[in-house]
């Protein structure tokens, strides 16, 4: 066995040694199978039988010896007892799984726990241990890369468990596994291998195989085993190349070490730029509070000449509205004196309605009493006058023809006014001058309130 390589075995043992080996294995091997050694028989059923045997004859024996009997079949009934307890009990580890048979043949699985198998012919032909992650280390030499090269060695590494132990058993068993999964682990990494090319066969290291897994647990499947988890934990390349990857590695090193220098004097020119702008950005941050304070200062100016204006404002429309309402007091009294006013000069306009009527009753009785009374003749209904009509009429006609003065013959005189009409028409002509004065005088007044109102 190659150095590093994983084997995978069957052993036998006794039942209080399974769980040892399914554990740690054997020499060095893994062994995820044990076949259990059975005892168990048709002794105990047979000494069983004696002791009854026994028992029933010491009973029908009335003597001393049916006693010795009857003693002699239950000591023998008690061993007989232990010997059938401890070939029909059977205890199945935890993690592990019992593979059950019947005279020989497996017709089932036992989980884990305390089982009693009763019938003789029943056994447990295998344990198999169905919890454990199995660790298996399978080296590949000689792989090929993509200009077939040979890589002296590739390690792939990998966990596996048996899901299905009915057909772990029945198909292949440990030792065959362990063949089988050799052969498929060399046939997956040489794929691999075939797709890398040989400068890069170190990127191998720690890679993801998640496809060659997948590959695996389909071609493990039929075998009830599942593939948990894979990796290449170490690549090694030829005695040659690895030389030349050692120059190479030299190489890279010095390049390394150069790109370190050039990145610490990158460093010291980026501390130095970025020391220079934290020195701007406190230059910066100075001058930013500077001109805060300055907007802050002229806020507050504006602010404060804000209020004084809003203040001289109030002051001002507080003067407007107390000249206003003084304004309006003053209309207010003034539209009271005139509503006095003007009801002093209606009262007043009664009054002289009432002396320019009462003068006009002193005029018209004047004229009444000065005007002339005419003389009414009457004459009768056939239109003749009676003769005091006419002796009246004779006495009074040389009276009035006699105040018209004489005029020329032939020229027509104005008609004569009498001095009781003139002074009548004195008196309508007074009248009239009145009215027009009291009537100029209310219009006066009315113009005069409506200039002040307005």
């Amino acid at each position: 066995m190659t150095k590093g390589t994983s084997s995978i075995k069957e052993v036998v043992a006794a039942w209080q040694n399974i769980q040892q080996f399914l554990r740690s294995g054997d020499q060095g091997k893994l062994v995820p199978v044990v076949i259990p050694k059975d005892n168990r028989g048709f002794s105990g059923y047979g000494l069983l039988a004696f002791a009854l045997y026994l028992i029933f004859a010491g009973i029908f024996t009335a003597n001393i010896f049916g006693v010795l009997f009857i003693i002699v079949g239950l000591g023998l009934g008690t061993i007989a007892a232990g010997l059938l307890y401890n070939s029909i009990v059977v205890k199945i580890e935890q993690g592990t799984t019992g593979i059950l048979s019947r005279y020989g043949k497996v017709v089932g699985t036992l989980p884990p726990g305390r089982r009693f198998l009763f019938k003789p012919w029943e056994k447990v032909e295998f344990v198999v241990d169905t919890s454990t992650e199995i660790p298996y280390t399978a080296p590949v030499q000689a792989s090929p890369t993509q200009e077939n090269v040979p890589l002296k060695s590739i390690e792939f590494f990998l966990k596996f468990r048996i899901v299905d132990p009915l057909k772990f058993v029945r198909h292949i068993g440990a030792s065959n596994f362990d063949i089988v999964l050799s052969s498929a682990v060399q046939d997956a990494i040489r794929q691999r291998s075939r797709l890398v090319q040989t400068e890069k066969a170190y990127d191998l290291r720690g890679s993801d195989v998640g496809d060659t897994q997948k590959l695996l647990n389909r071609q493990l499947e039929r075998y009830g085993v599942r593939i948990v988890g894979a990796n290449i934990p170490d690549v090694q390349l030829p005695d040659q190349y690895q030389q030349n990857l050692a120059t190479r590695e030299r190489v890279a090193k010095e390049l390394g070490a150069y790109e370190k220098e050039w990145e610490l004097i990158k460093k010291q020119r980026t501390d130095t730029i970025l020391l220079e702008i934290e020195r701007a950005k406190k230059i910066r941050d100075a001058k930013m509070i500077e001109v805060k304070e300055a907007i802050n200062k002229a806020r507050e100016d504006v602010a404060q000449m804000l209020q004084e204006r809003e203040t001289e404002a109030e002051k001002i429309r507080l003067e407007i509205e107390a000249k206003g309402q003084a304004t309006l007091k003053s209309a207010e009294n003034e539209a009271r004196a005139l509503n006095r006013l003007g009801q002093s000069y209606k009262d007043n306009w009664a009054v002289l309605q009432y002396e320019l009527a009462l003068h006009r009753l002193q005029v018209a009785e004047r004229l009444a009493s000065e005007a002339p009374r005419p003389v009414l003749v009457h004459s009768d209904g056939n239109g003749e006058q009676s003769a005091l009509s006419t002796l009246m009429l004779a006495q009074l006609l040389p009276q009035m023809m006699g105040q018209r003065p004489a005029m020329a013959p032939q020229q027509t005189l104005p008609p004569t006014i009498s001095p009781a009409a003139r002074q009548t028409a004195a008196d309508r002509d007074l009248l009239d001058d009145i009215n027009d004065i009291a009537e100029e005088a209310v219009r006066g007044k009315v113009r005069s309130s409506k200039r002040r109102n307005g």
